[in-house]
């Protein structure tokens, strides 16, 4: 089967004329959602740290020393506080992440009680936890789970040098094993670990080409933390980031792109410009697992500038053929 997005041809659409692209994804964007509506999700690090994974980006890797303590996984009390807490300050999905190269099946077995704790709140329930097995995806699907994130990093042949303890297969594979148990995937990647406009173009291909794309992409900005291999990266040139957005909502017309990590160093105008370009959807809230993120009142005061207003998760599954 031809790829519905040759890299040749992504790779076009993020050398267009800045103007010319935004243009042509915010006609995409409005032609499949509300151009006026963001969706707020809240991320919770449910078990930090001591990861045995060597993620270049990553300061919950156990290779790195960047002073991130290791602790265990939290109580169904603690993550209904935080829960309830993201509820009444908008959000409508909340995604816990744990840092685990792939778990056990006792620690599926307490993080589907988690789960219940987030359905019961009445909010969308999304998990990052690792690798995954085809019966452990199915126990999260049977737990209520709705959204499983399992990022692709970065392009296909820039993987090796960010991680060395797993390769890009291994993440397909577990999306595989999330699809089939009928959970919708999030999925993504990072930008500004090094790559070139190519690199770029090479994860946008591979999501937009999966066989049935991400609901929900999110697309992180390189934060440099102190003691990772990767913290002395130079930045990535802020409108080559809007254009990855532009590109990714072109590609993938029917997903949340979501603007995640890295979003606490953008301008406003940066971030305006982002959602011009056609991302729909933020992390809401002081912190993402172990970094920073912009204040809930500077967001609340950002979006009212912008006259943008906090949508619903939307569950509907993508249909890929678009």
């Amino acid at each position: 089967m031809d790829a519905r997005w040759p890299r040749a041809k992504v790779l076009e659409l993020l050398n267009l004329p800045f103007n010319d692209l935004l243009w042509q994804a915010q006609q995409v964007h409005r032609a499949n959602w509300d151009a006026n509506e963001i969706e707020h999700a809240t991320l919770l690090s449910v078990k930090t740290g001591g990861c045995p994974e060597d993620c270049g980006y990553c300061p919950q890797s156990a290779s790195h020393d960047t002073g991130v303590e290791a602790s265990k996984l939290m109580s169904p009390d603690e993550v209904r506080e935080a829960v309830v807490a993201a509820r009444e300050a908008g959000a409508s999905r909340f995604c816990m992440g744990a840092a685990w190269r792939a778990p056990k099946d006792r620690d599926i077995e307490k993080v589907a009680e988690l789960i219940g704790v987030i359905k019961d709140e009445g909010l969308e329930a999304c998990c990052t936890l690792g690798m995954l097995t085809d019966t452990q995806a199915r126990s999260l699907k049977d737990a209520g789970l709705d959204y499983y994130n399992h990022n692709l990093d970065t392009a296909p042949e820039l993987y090796g040098d960010i991680i060395s303890t797993r390769d890009l297969q291994d993440r397909l594979d577990t999306l595989g094993h999330v699809r089939s148990a009928n959970i919708k995937v999030c999925s993504g990647g990072i930008v500004g670990m090094g790559e070139t406009r190519e690199g770029r173009a090479g994860l946008i291909a591979q999501l937009a080409n999966l066989p049935t794309y991400p609901e929900s992409v999110p697309i992180n900005d390189l934060v440099r933390v102190p003691g990772t291999p990767l913290a002395d990266t130079p930045p990535l040139d802020p409108l080559e980031f809007v254009r990855t957005i532009a590109v990714a909502r072109i590609t993938m017309p029917k997903a949340r792109v979501r603007l995640s990590a890295g979003r606490q160093a953008m301008s406003e105008a940066v971030q305006a410009l982002c959602f011009l370009a056609g991302a729909n959807s933020i992390f809401y809230g002081d912190k993402l697992l172990t970094t920073g993120n912009p204040a809930f009142d500077n967001d609340q005061a950002l979006l009212k500038k912008l006259g943008l207003r906090s949508g619903k998760a939307v569950t509907a599954r993508v249909d890929a053929s678009n």
